[in-house]
């Protein structure tokens, strides 16, 4: 099991975070951070660590998380 998965109850976001997430996705969910954690520990989630950053891909969007602070950085649509 990676470290991500390990520290899930380390996720967070800044409120710009929330504000880039929501807009990118197109979301309209009360709990940004816990829409991420859900997908994050999704069976379906291909997770795969770059130097100081974890990428997921599940279900279409690809989150992006600091792999120290655990911050959401970022989440997009995955074009195909």
């Amino acid at each position: 099991m990676n470290h991500l998965i390990l520290n899930l109850d380390k996720l967070h976001t800044t409120e710009m975070g929330v504000d880039r997430i929501k807009r990118n996705l197109h979301l309209d969910v009360p709990d940004v951070v816990k829409w991420c954690y859900e997908k994050i520990k999704s069976v379906d989630a291909i997770i795969e660590r770059k130097v100081k950053n974890w990428y997921v891909l599940v279900d279409g969007c690809k989150i992006t998380v600091n792999a120290h602070s655990y911050t959401i950085i970022t989440a997009h649509k995955v074009t195909k």
